[in-house]
């Protein structure tokens, strides 16, 4: 968000929690991209604010709710409010329970444990969601719109437009197994807490192969999550890669050093497979490997 939208956000954050009787003096950012985190102090509570345009937030509020039934790892709502979202100077704002971050990370055995819970107990939960399908048809939309991505070479578009085509329909050929998903289960989703790793951000969930959700996290995290179809593996991450490329050539994608990315997966999805890791991506973008 640019400064006058995170003011106001930051104001209506505040101003919710404050109505619902929390004590709230201040409010410090923890991520601002297209959703602003927020840490409300000296209460301690997770505010997640976003434009009301287009929020499925109502969505991840419910599901939240059914993982904490199951004791899923899951972060929780804040149990000190009702569990619902509140909606203020046009922003949906959900509250959540703040979990101190706890050093160092979460180790690859671990993580892959969390996520094969999860995955345990979204196939006891129904629930209507997306199809992963659904969420690459939004993406092969923004790169045939020239107008939402005005700097993507001609050459690149027909590149990713191709990928995620092709793509698309090879995995669903394969005919695997399918059922609820995270969604985006990277590293920057999972929380590393005194009761274990809990993923966040429950809004990107949707119903495909495990492969796609496996597709989002290191991998040394591969290497402890059982039975995975290496195959199918390969061909979800360079989906997911072309995915990640169409969303950071948005015109209105608000993602730091949003462009850099766009361009190193333009050039990675050029080289062809192996397909590294979204972790691996980030490691190179950020120098470290």
């Amino acid at each position: 968000m640019q400064a006058p939208e995170l003011q106001r956000a930051v104001a209506a954050a505040i101003s919710t929690a404050k109505g619902l009787g929390l004590h709230v003096d201040d409010a410090v950012v923890l991520h601002n991209s297209n959703k602003l985190a927020l840490c409300l102090q000296p209460c301690d509570s997770f505010a997640r604010v976003a434009p009301m345009a287009g929020q499925v937030a109502h969505f991840e509020v419910e599901l939240a709710g059914r993982l904490a039934e199951i004791e899923s790892p899951a972060a929780a709502l804040e149990p000190r409010v009702p569990p619902r979202v509140y909606e203020r100077a046009g922003f949906a704002i959900t509250l959540w329970t703040y979990y101190a971050p706890v050093t160092p990370g979460v180790a690859p055995a671990d993580y892959a444990d969390a996520l094969c819970r999860l995955h345990a107990g979204m196939r006891t939960i129904e629930i209507t969601a997306p199809h992963f399908t659904d969420r690459v048809a939004e993406a092969q939309e923004l790169v045939a719109d020239r107008g939402r991505t005005p700097d993507l070479a001609e050459a690149d578009r027909q590149l990713l437009s191709g990928m995620l085509n092709s793509l698309r329909r090879t995995i669903v050929d394969r005919g695997a197994a399918e059922q609820l998903l995270h969604g985006e289960p990277h590293p920057g989703n999972v929380l590393g807490t005194k009761i274990g790793p809990l993923f966040i951000d429950l809004e990107t969930c949707c119903f495909g192969p495990i492969e796609f959700d496996l597709a989002h996290v290191p991998e040394a995290v591969i290497e402890h999550y059982p039975d995975v179809d290496r195959a199918l593996l390969s061909e979800c991450r360079a989906l997911v890669l072309a995915m990640v490329a169409a969303w950071r050539w948005d015109a209105d994608d608000q993602f730091p050093n949003g462009r850099q990315w766009a361009e190193h997966f333009i050039d990675t999805l050029r080289k062809g497979p192996p397909w590294p890791s979204l972790e691996a991506m980030a490691r190179q973008l950020e120098g470290h490997g």
